[in-house]
């Protein structure tokens, strides 16, 4: 067992034995996000279970372990960036961190350093449990594109709709248009400026995936994709809508955020909309692509940032245990002098 996980208190180890039990996640994706060997972990659900908060608490001295401690300078940072970021989360966060100060903090840490602040009360978790995946994998960008319709009420004007297209690689958002239909020419005009931005040829098409709505089944737009730029398309099983999961968890994120305001015209939704995508494609970590963002993975440039970025965190570690160490030889120096001198 990891010395350093007796640094958790009674509280956090009770709060992260409920967390894992309220999950949707398996125990092991819960324990994997929380960074908690499952050892530790069912040694104190056993506590826990039969002895309660108290069973938890520890019984025997030992002197504290601080050979990776967070130095204090650096938990200021951490809470004064997070009260900076107060939409963010704690593994949001971390990563933002190592972005723009080349500083190294776990996810975990700046649960536990909230925490300790009073910012956090407990660990929540929004996951989206997927039990089913896409047969095929796809293994770069523009192999594959996800394309779907959502809609918005602009007071005055009536409903309008979204449509979207998305890499499925990387998750970035190559093209969007507000349409005031949702026809198979609004489909069309979607996939022309999509084509045009992504630089995709008649030689190397995307596959397009979509659902089966009127529009996407229409015999016009199969034709007009086959002539026009060799791309098949594919369509999701009916009453299965997780086949397109990655446009559908894109618009329900972007929702969350958009729906917040009301709009009196099209342009205001227009223009929040491409606030929110320019910021999804390339300010906001993505927990399924290892940190990265769409923009990054879709431009190939993500092994070259995680490298950069375990460089960082390794120089981080270092220089903290170095400290420590320094700290705690002067400390042990200063005693002996103190004792020489009595």
């Amino acid at each position: 067992m990891h010395e350093s996980y007796k640094r958790y208190s009674a509280e956090e180890k009770e709060s992260i034995v409920l967390t894992v039990k309220r999950s949707e996640l398996s125990i092991v994706q819960s324990l994997k996000r929380l960074g908690i060997p499952r050892r530790t972990f069912y040694n104190w659900y056993k506590k826990y279970a039969t002895g309660g908060l108290n069973a938890l608490r520890e019984t025997h001295c030992r002197a504290p372990t601080t050979w990776n401690r967070i130095p204090d300078n650096i938990r200021q940072i951490v809470v004064e960036l997070s009260l900076e970021h107060p939409e963010l989360t704690p593994r949001e966060l971390s990563v933002l961190l190592l972005e723009e100060c080349q500083i190294f903090v776990s996810e975990s840490s700046f649960y536990r350093i909230l925490h300790e602040r009073g910012l956090l009360e407990r660990m929540e978790h929004d996951f989206v449990f997927a039990a089913d995946e896409f047969q095929h994998k796809t293994k770069f960008a523009n192999e594959m594109w996800q394309t779907d319709f959502t809609y918005f009420k602009v007071k005055g004007w009536g409903w309008y709709y979204l449509s979207t297209v998305i890499d499925d690689y990387s998750r970035y958002i190559i093209h969007w248009e507000l349409c005031s239909s949702m026809t198979s020419e609004d489909v069309s005009r979607t996939i022309d400026k999509a084509v045009e931005k992504s630089g995709v040829t008649h030689q190397n098409p995307p596959n397009l995936l979509s659902d089966n709505g009127p529009c996407y089944i229409a015999s016009s737009l199969k034709h007009y994709l086959c002539k026009e730029y060799n791309i098949k398309h594919i369509h999701g099983k009916p009453l299965h809508p997780q086949t397109q999961g990655k446009v559908e968890r894109y618009h329900r994120s972007m929702k969350n955020v958009i729906k917040l305001n009301h709009y009196f015209c099209p342009s205001e939704l227009e223009k929040a909309i491409e606030q929110w995508g320019n910021y999804y494609n390339e300010r906001r970590f993505h927990e399924s692509l290892d940190n990265l963002t769409p923009r990054d993975v879709y431009l190939g440039q993500g092994e070259k940032i995680k490298k950069i970025r375990e460089t960082i965190k390794q120089n981080s570690i270092n220089k903290r245990i170095f400290d420590n160490k320094t700290m705690k030889y002067q400390s042990k120096k200063l005693h002996l002098q103190l004792c020489t001198f009595v």
